[in-house]
């Protein structure tokens, strides 16, 4: 039943039609978010926290955490020595859970793929793991982060495969075009929940900001 329960909270984020959709889906999720997700295998995290950690230094302040959930990520990110980050996320239920783990400097709540409450060129670094994916951000997401990310900084992201092939890979080479930023990583496809079966490939790029 526990796998079942798992499964059906899964395909609740996934088959969400608006974002108020996905908030409330997360809302119901977040208590049981972090134990699923441990079961599931969930890579997301320790992949971008790796791709993060090779092109932001050490101690890089401030960084966004862009879809921030639980905080799973803010928690390595904490680890790792980056200790001034804040966590954005469209979910208050996911939030709590992450301010209870008192890892982030600020909460904030709102939806990537609009305009983000914070003023341009602000963070040195964003990471964004799991939400440029089925059902939730596409690449509408991207304008607002290359906004408030300062000349030079880095923005980590993971994409769901499918969508790199669809918009995500055109975006990108249209951006680097116009010298607004540059692709400087690419791991390539994973399965980041090889827990779950039916789970499809994603990827994790790093992307400079011109």
């Amino acid at each position: 039943m526990a796998e079942h329960d798992k499964t059906a909270r899964l395909g609740a984020v996934y088959t969400a039609r608006s974002s108020e959709d996905v908030a409330r889906a997360y809302d119901s999720w977040a208590e049981k978010y972090d134990a699923d997700m441990s079961l599931a295998g969930y890579r997301h995290p320790a992949i971008s926290l790796a791709i993060f950690a090779r092109h932001v230094p050490k101690g890089a302040a401030p960084v966004l955490d862009a879809g921030a959930g639980t905080g799973l990520i803010g928690e390595w990110l904490a680890i790792a020595g980056y200790n001034e980050v804040d966590a954005l996320d469209i979910s208050a239920g996911m939030l709590e859970v992450a301010r209870r783990k008192g890892v982030y400097r600020s909460l904030h709540q709102a939806a990537l793929g609009t305009r983000l409450p914070f003023d341009d060129n602000h963070f040195v670094a964003i990471v964004s793991a799991g939400v440029f994916t089925t059902g939730h951000v596409g690449t509408e997401g991207l304008d607002d982060l290359l906004r408030i990310c300062v000349p030079g900084g880095t923005i980590v992201l993971t994409v769901k495969d499918v969508l790199w092939q669809q918009s995500f890979r055109a975006r990108i080479a249209d951006l680097e075009t116009e010298g607004v930023c540059a692709l400087v990583d690419d791991t390539g496809p994973y399965v980041s929940m090889p827990g779950e079966e039916g789970t499809t490939p994603s990827r994790c790029i790093a992307l400079t900001v011109a």
